[in-house]
């Protein structure tokens, strides 16, 4: 349906001749590639790119990532290989400190990449990115369980970078200027714009062209997903940094560190299932979603300060509900930003967007460790 809707446009350019469509590919090798991105948008795991400083054509947009993509993969290898080796405090923040900018860069990088490509990539990235948490702690926590030492599973994940290039090279495809066409089409006309502009709309690509006040105009304009969706991230983090440790049930035979395994098992689950549920499920209203979030976060703290949940299955129902409204939010926000934004203002949009995790769990991280130190004190 795109190619019959974009073919139209091409015959309505001029007023009174026609011109000759321009020739597809036969239609096996449209959905290879479109197979092929779609993997290799989900095997990237969520890693994403910011607008660069100049774009002569959409098929070099790939090889412009290059070293980004190469800065991601090696600083993702270096925080398991510090991690793994360390014997203080300090080696493992730095490690933590690496694995932070591995996938920061990877975010913006290939998150704005999307720009280039169908919306319902947009799907797929967010799919992978809720799969890579899950697959994370399920390895750690399979592997720990099974007798490996926390040193010899962060060592057997060293793969897993290696996994990211190769998803980078060998799956993705040169991008091409597609139109969205179908439904997701329908539903854009459908939309109001965040940014309302009588110019005629541009290729994806020219974001760096912006000024500053378009920029600034375009930011404001997404301040409406924005702001829900740090309070979302803002309140889990908070749950997650700050509670998961102090909700510990003695009626149960699990150690205290296998409790919070299993938390963070559970809370991945629900972020992975939420942000592979596009297809049938869309939320526009994400504010909904960060009351809901907050609502959880003022519950599990009213438990660790009277205790009043009998059973650690309760908190494993929580957490699997936490993690579903967050990876909702998360997968929506930027589904409705593709939908909202134009082409010409689509790359910047979603790469500003990403500050969004990033305050959130900045905020919470304040906030929530101090208090959870002041918290052990009580008990």
């Amino acid at each position: 349906m795109g190619g019959c809707a974009g073919s139209r446009r091409r015959f309505s350019d001029s007023e009174g001749e026609e011109t000759v469509p321009e020739p597809r590919l036969p239609l096996l090798d449209h959905q290879g590639a479109h197979w092929k991105n779609a993997v290799g948008f989900w095997w990237t795991q969520a890693q994403r790119r910011s607008p660069t400083t100049a774009h002569h054509d959409l098929t070099a947009t790939l090889s412009l990532r290059l070293p980004r993509v190469l800065v991601s993969g090696i600083c993702a290898a270096g925080s398991f290989v510090l991690v793994a080796f360390s014997h203080s405090v300090g080696t493992s923040l730095c490690g933590v400190v690496f694995a932070s900018i591995s996938s920061g860069l990877g975010e913006v990088t290939f998150l704005s990449l999307t720009a280039f490509y169908p919306r319902a990539v947009i799907s797929w990235w967010s799919s992978g990115t809720g799969g890579a948490g899950l697959l994370g702690a399920l390895s750690y926590l399979g592997l720990t369980q099974a007798g490996l030492s926390p040193q010899q599973t962060l060592l057997s994940m060293l793969g897993i970078p290696a996994l990211l290039l190769a998803s980078y090279f060998l799956l993705l495809t040169s991008p091409e200027a597609q139109d969205p066409g179908g439904e997701e089409e329908a539903e854009s006309a459908a939309r109001q714009p965040l940014i309302r502009t009588e110019a005629p709309e541009s290729k994806p690509g020219s974001s760096s062209s912006l000024s500053l006040r378009e920029r600034w105009t375009v930011f404001k304009g997404l301040l409406w997903y924005i702001v829900p969706l740090v309070v979302v991230y803002f309140a889990e983090y908070f749950i997650n940094q700050g509670l998961f440790e102090l909700l510990f049930f003695w009626n149960t035979s699990l150690s205290h560190a296998q409790q919070y395994r299993w938390y963070q098992m559970l809370y991945q689950a629900g972020v992975f299932a939420s942000r592979s549920s596009l297809r049938c499920c869309r939320i526009r209203f994400t504010w909904a979603l960060a009351l809901l979030q907050c609502l959880n976060l003022v519950f599990l703290l009213a438990d660790v300060w009277f205790g009043f949940l009998p059973s650690i299955y309760l908190v494993f129902l929580i957490i699997l509900y936490e993690g579903l409204l967050g990876g909702a939010a998360y997968v929506n926000t930027f589904h409705n930003i593709a939908l909202e934004t134009s082409d010409e203002h689509r790359e910047f949009a979603m790469a500003a967007t990403c500050i969004s995790d990033t305050l959130g769990i900045s905020l919470s991280g304040l906030l929530a460790l101090p208090l959870h130190d002041f918290l052990c004190q009580l008990s």
